[in-house]
């Protein structure tokens, strides 16, 4: 039997996986658990949601008790969606900032160059996306922080250096100590299917130094090591035209479409799109904007190319890029 989750439930779910604290996890959880439809069809899901409540509550509860020691950051979310850039050491991630961002990080040819997390703003058609460089992953370590921040993530980047014999088994370790914690690089972002517990966070390989002649060889030591399911791309960070394509590649990680509004009788503002997911209907986009709106709405009117304009559609339309859409 189909679950049929309404799209205030799917709502809060996004909420849920990009929740920074176990608090927040908590309040997500509750309410999730409240906007579940209630028939056989949820039975697994709500037994799964209302285990994860219990660990939870149990883990606050711990962390209440715990010393207070071991970093800590927290990242205010901004644009459309995060992606948290993530690699072994001296493998190209600030350099991946720099050309896709206004950030100057450091940048050297020694490791461990990153020791923080550095956000900075992409811009792609319009839309702002948060990108995040990390410190370098090795076998062994992985701070909780750095986990919660790929956890949370929209997307990843995984960055593999195309000119090092090394890279084969640093980006393998990398990947598999987020395996071993629940976090899995993946073709798409969500909650793995069998496990609640288990996140997926959809990702791009991207390899620096890809003219190195062995890069491809080396590429494909990687993926004896590991199964790699989702896209690679190589770049040569220098070339413009490599990077406009990876900025695109990073882009399309996050499915998603543009959609303009208009108030009634007045101009939309074509420079300030907001953003919905790939499928979204009018439904979606009323709730984003706010949840009221989204229990009010009546219908909305759209405007698109090779379309009648003002064309009076209803909640469940599939919205494309580059819709004007005036909801009512």
């Amino acid at each position: 039997m189909p679950a049929n989750l309404t799209p205030m439930y799917h709502k809060a779910e996004r909420e849920y996986r990009r929740a920074q604290s176990v608090a927040e996890q908590f309040e997500c959880l509750q309410k999730m658990l409240q906007l579940l439809p209630k028939h056989k069809g949820t039975d697994k899901l709500q037994a799964d949601l209302k285990s994860r409540l219990k660990e939870t509550r149990q883990a606050i509860q711990k962390q209440a008790n715990a010393p207070k020691d071991g970093r800590a950051f927290r990242i205010p979310r901004q644009g459309a969606g995060r992606v948290v850039i993530v690699g072994a050491p001296n493998c190209g991630k600030s350099a991946i900032l720099k050309h896709l961002t206004r950030a100057e990080p450091e940048v050297a040819d020694f490791p461990f160059t990153t020791r923080e997390p550095m956000p900075a703003m992409m811009e792609f058609n319009g839309v702002q996306v948060q990108l995040v460089d990390t410190p370098p992953v090795v076998a062994g370590q992985l701070e909780p922080w750095m986990l919660n921040l790929v956890r949370t993530a929209d997307a990843a980047v995984l960055v593999f250096d195309g000119s090092s014999d090394d890279a084969p088994q640093e980006c393998a370790d990398v990947i598999e100590e987020f395996a071993a914690r629940k976090t899995r690089f993946a073709a798409q972002t969500g909650f793995d299917p069998d496990s609640f517990a288990v996140v997926n966070v959809s990702t791009l390989l991207v390899v620096t130094h890809a003219a190195d002649p062995d890069s491809q060889l080396r590429l494909e030591l990687l993926r004896e090591l590991v199964d790699i399911e989702y896209a690679a791309i190589p770049v040569e960070l220098e070339d413009s035209d490599c990077m406009a394509k990876l900025a695109e590649a990073v882009f399309a990680m996050l499915r998603l479409i543009r959609v303009f509004t208009k108030p009634p009788g007045q101009p939309p503002d074509l420079t300030s799109p907001l953003t919905v997911a790939e499928n979204g209907t009018v439904e979606d986009l009323a709730f984003q904007i706010h949840d009221d709106l989204g229990q009010r709405l009546q219908h909305a009117k759209m405007w698109r190319e090779g379309a009648h304009d003002g064309q009076i559609v209803g909640r469940d339309y599939a919205l494309r890029d580059g819709d004007v859409i005036e909801l009512h």
